[in-house]
């Protein structure tokens, strides 16, 4: 219905957000990080939005990137998991985090949310590995070119992350460590991994 807003901030705090568009302020719900993210009061700006409506109430909750809409509207798909509980996902964990947080099974990085319990997290990665994709997360599949991205097996780096986290690293460390080994379409897990923690070593 609402596809973004774009206007100029009015005013934000405590997880809202209020945009003036031609002089009509729309109040909006958002993350903690994208919070920190805004541009000062009178400033432009634009919020990806998405619409809930329900009997009682209709709530608009905004997003500085298109990707963060996105994972928002994945989480809605999962039983239990509602617009407040989603927003407070993505204000702890980035897309991308959360993206390796559901294919390394980081049930503790998930349940850091707040509203989110350890029953909770393991239903959301569960009935999200089959929808998120973790190449998402690696703009370009890391360093490697368009050509032998595409010959990459995704299992791969999948399983190179998650070799990284059994040994001991986060998701986002086994992320920034991934996303700068050089690739090519030629590379197994065991090579990304190795490049990974030469990295790391680094």
């Amino acid at each position: 219905m609402i596809s973004y807003l774009k206007g100029e901030l009015a005013g934000a705090g405590e997880g809202i957000a209020v945009v003036d568009v031609g002089g009509m302020g729309f109040r909006v719900f958002i993350t903690d990080r994208d919070q920190a993210d805004l541009p000062a009061v009178g400033e432009p700006v634009q919020l990806y939005t998405y619409l809930s409506v329900r009997e009682d109430a209709i709530w608009l909750y905004g997003f500085l990137s298109e990707e963060d809409r996105q994972v928002f509207r994945q989480l809605l798909t999962v039983s239990g998991v509602g617009p407040k509980a989603a927003l407070g996902i993505l204000s702890a964990l980035s897309a991308n985090d959360l993206r390796f947080a559901v294919f390394s099974d980081d049930v503790k990085a998930i349940s850091k949310a707040p509203g989110v319990g350890l029953k909770t997290a393991k239903k959301l990665i569960l009935e999200l590995k089959d929808r998120l994709k973790l190449e998402d997360a690696i703009p370009g599949g890391g360093n490697m070119d368009e050509e032998a991205g595409s010959h990459m097996q995704d299992t791969d780096v999948t399983e190179a992350v998650e070799a990284l986290v059994t040994l001991g690293y986060s998701s986002s460390e086994a992320l920034r460590a991934v996303k700068r080994v050089k690739m090519d379409g030629n590379m197994k897990t065991e090579d990304i991994l190795g490049e990974a923690l030469k990295v790391i070593g680094l």
